[in-house]
């Protein structure tokens, strides 16, 4: 089951998913604390996390799907986000500096070409933060959320489908270590169940974040100079056996 844009837009303006947007803001800052100049993109329903870089990056752009639904964004400004499919982007190869995707991967139903397309579209220095629903965690399990829908992975899942296509992965961590429980003292202490979390009880993290880069291969050139036909000369060359043979009687 995927969450569409009316169940994800009503989780983030309630007290929870405030609480969550806080967290999983001040997180992805830690990855990138400077988007200056830098061109993003964001996939899936990653709005929630891009007003504080839209205003210092060079251009934000937000990809939303068919299957999820869209709407405008920012409310406030002009519109940066577009429909597409996510393993179709139309955008042109090798042109974007950052991309974060959330909630996008775990609902996909082509998984394999929604990453090959982040990686045409990323430029060769560019870098990526993919966001997913850890299995283990207890937010894979509150269907009330956004995370409790789609695929969980765990963190080898993750890192190997990144690798298999073409990704390196620079750097991994798990966060939203907040239960999913609506009790206002537990929200109000957020901040030390981030803290605690990695520490305590690491496998109760409500996602992944992995950075990753495009695996570039080195083009082998061709060597230089002519060929030159390899021939043995005349003299050398071995006779027929029945030759030998016939000089043998004589």
């Amino acid at each position: 089951m995927q969450s569409d844009i009316y169940d994800l837009k009503a989780f983030y303006t309630s007290k929870v998913g405030r609480v969550v947007r806080r967290v999983m803001q001040e997180r992805i800052r830690r990855f990138w604390p400077d988007m200056k100049g830098y061109r993003l993109l964001g996939g899936g329903y990653a709005v929630p996390y891009l007003r504080s870089y839209k205003a210092e990056s060079e251009r934000t752009l937000v990809m939303m799907t068919p299957d999820q639904g869209c709407t405008h964004w920012p409310h406030d400004e002009k519109n940066c986000v577009f429909l597409s499919n996510s393993a179709q982007l139309p955008i042109e190869t090798n042109s974007v500096d950052r991309v974060i995707l959330m909630h996008d991967l775990e609902y996909s139903s082509t998984p394999a070409n929604d990453l090959d397309e982040i990686w045409r579209v990323l430029k060769s220095n560019g870098r990526a933060l993919i966001i997913v629903p850890n299995r283990t965690g207890f937010w894979s399990h509150a269907d009330w959320t956004p995370f409790g829908h789609g695929t969980p992975f765990s963190m080898t899942q993750i890192c190997r489908a990144l690798q298999k296509h073409r990704f390196v992965v620079e750097r991994s961590e798990e966060a939203l270590f907040l239960p999913p429980i609506k009790f206002t003292p537990i929200l109000k202490s957020a901040g030390i169940f981030e803290r605690l979390g990695p520490k305590i009880a690491p496998f109760t993290a409500g996602v992944h974040m992995v950075e990753v880069a495009k695996q570039l291969y080195a083009k082998i050139e061709p060597e230089r100079g002519s060929p030159v036909a390899a021939k043995a000369p005349k003299f050398f060359a071995p006779k027929p056996a029945a030759a030998r043979n016939a000089r043998l009687k004589d």
